[in-house]
């Protein structure tokens, strides 16, 4: 299915689209045995409007979305984490205290006393030990944060084991700077799971891997109870949990896609906050005495890429003449107005090495001049597979509009987000647009999925950004090696800022603007906040 350029269909279209999704949104409710309130939500539930159709698993050794990261950043515990008022800095989380050895190799945990899991199981340095070596022996996407420490099947138990209940011991390959190692530690991946609960959920050696995938085994301050997909998440107050206890009770995800939708919904008291407004539905709620807003920077970038298995797409001339095909001041003003801005490099503004770079703008006559040199004067057809949300969506029609102009015939394939992911994590895309979430504060979590392709053959098993748009750089791949380990900061960050620099002149990938993620609530929230990294808080909240 593809767009059609009929102005009326759109309409029509959205309209049905946002009636759909307000009779949904009221059918999810009542579904989970709750009646929807005239004026608010009940008293010891937060409800909150959004887009969850990315959703594919819950399992922290296997969700990679920027969606899942909330949930499970919420619900299962780490060893550290970072400091929700500053990501530059690591707090502990279930560990005590650590130490580096001397030679840089050896990280020492020694765990809190006392926790356990919400199924009442005490939480081990075994526990810790287990969940890394189902992290690397499940190998899913996520697996290569831990992997790049030279974690393997064959060696995990080894290098990641408990010396005792309460001592896990973390051996690297080689001599990183520890901030790097602790930020990833921070990451989905690095969760504790209750092995003995999972253990009892074993089906074909998978680790609990198909249960996980909606159930839970975790001992953070929420606990998931109920997920069904494209309709609701239900999180309620983890009583084991070792910190502070949240004052609510539940904490209620519904699925609403559409921002109208959401914005009727807040209005009308059926939700406490709407998490996906556009900027016309933003200008307007603010409006209304009854609802308040906050906004935060976030790791987020959004960004197209040209799958270079397209003969058209992996000419040179077509990747630069693409970039110069998108209007960026429209997008800036009429599409993300309040909910972003222009940025035109991988590593999101607040992280080591970042470049505040934007040397693009729309120029047809530039790009035709590229397309002609490419043996393309005549222009050539594509497709882009988008997420059917906004701003995605109207990026994506926003570039229909431009490219045409260059002669190039963009076909807008809508899906939801498992459909557009699962599509373009099997290289299957011409072009994919959408969202990419820092996995840790440090520059190499971009680095290492945007410059980074060491085997590009459909068998590769680190199947960066890079790999997925079959973009084969072995050169950049050996400079994104050597900027991991360069141990000067200074010279760590420039060797990031020319990484970006290359990506900038010769890749498949533009980016096209940083997310500033604003939320509307209702103003009898107290202490709702969102981060600048990571999960936003749900523990603080009261009413």
């Amino acid at each position: 299915m593809t767009y059609s350029d009929s102005k009326s269909r759109k309409r029509l279209l959205r309209r049905a689209s946002a009636l759909l999704a307000a009779v949904s949104a009221a059918t999810i409710f009542l579904s989970a045995s709750y009646t929807p309130a005239v004026a608010e939500t009940p008293p010891d539930t937060l409800v909150e409007a959004f887009a969850l159709d990315e959703l594919i698993t819950l399992d922290p050794a296997e969700a990679f979305e920027v969606s899942s990261g909330e949930i499970t950043g919420n619900s299962y515990d780490r060893l550290v984490r970072l400091d929700i008022n500053d990501p530059s800095k690591i707090v502990a989380d279930i560990a005590d205290s650590w130490t580096v050895s001397d030679d840089g190799l050896t990280y020492t945990f020694k765990l809190k006393p006392g926790l356990k899991f919400a199924s009442g199981n005490p939480i081990t340095a075994e526990d810790v030990a287990w969940s890394f070596e189902r992290a690397i022996k499940l190998d899913k996407s996520p697996a290569l944060i831990l992997a790049q420490f030279g974690l393997k099947a064959d060696n995990v138990t080894e290098k990641a084991k408990a010396t005792d209940p309460s001592t896990f011991v973390f051996t690297v390959d080689q001599p990183y700077a520890p901030s790097f190692v602790l930020n990833c530690l921070t990451a989905t991946v690095a969760s504790v799971v209750d092995k003995k609960l999972a253990s009892e959920h074993v089906v074909n050696d998978d680790f609990g891997n198909a249960w996980l995938k909606t159930g839970y085994a975790g001992s953070g301050a929420w606990k998931i109870r109920d997920w069904r997909a494209n309709e609701i998440i239900v999180l309620e107050r983890n009583d084991n949990y070792y910190g502070t206890k949240a004052p609510l009770n539940r904490v209620i995800y519904r699925h609403v896609k559409e921002s109208a939708a959401q914005r009727l919904l807040l209005e009308k008291g059926d939700i406490d906050v709407a998490r996906n407004l556009e900027s016309n539905d933003l200008e307007q709620v603010v409006k209304n005495k009854n609802i308040a807003t906050t906004s935060a920077p976030k790791g987020t970038i959004y960004y197209f890429s040209l799958n270079q298995k397209n003969r058209n797409l992996a000419k040179p001339e077509v990747r630069q003449a693409l970039k110069y095909l998108v209007d960026y001041d429209a997008i800036g003003e009429k599409l993300i107005k309040g909910i972003g801005e222009i940025h035109q490099t991988f590593l999101p503004k607040g992280i080591l090495g970042e470049l505040d770079d934007n040397p693009y703008k729309l120029d047809v006559q530039k790009a035709k001049a590229l397309l002609a040199k490419a043996g393309l004067k005549d222009g050539f057809s594509v497709t882009i597979d988008a997420r059917n949300t906004q701003p995605v969506t109207g990026i994506a029609e926003s570039l229909q509009q431009t490219f045409a102009q260059g002669g190039v015939k963009l076909d807008i394939i809508p899906g939801d987000g498992k459909q557009t992911l699962t599509k373009y994590r099997a290289r299957t895309h011409d072009i994919f647009i959408g969202p990419w979430g820092t996995d840790y504060w440090d520059p190499n979590s971009n680095a290492d999925t945007f410059t980074n392709n060491p085997n590009n053959s459909d068998e590769g098993t680190n199947k960066t950004l890079a790999w997925r748009n079959a973009w084969d750089v072995p050169d950049l791949t050996k400079e994104t090696k050597t900027a991991l380990l360069e141990s000067n900061g200074s010279k760590r960050a420039e060797a990031y800022r020319e990484l970006q620099r290359q990506v900038l002149a010769t890749s498949p990938f533009v980016v096209l603007f940083q997310q500033t993620e604003v939320a509307a609530y209702r103003s009898n929230l107290h202490d709702y906040k969102l981060a600048s990294f990571g999960p936003n808080p749900l523990s603080t909240i009261s009413k």
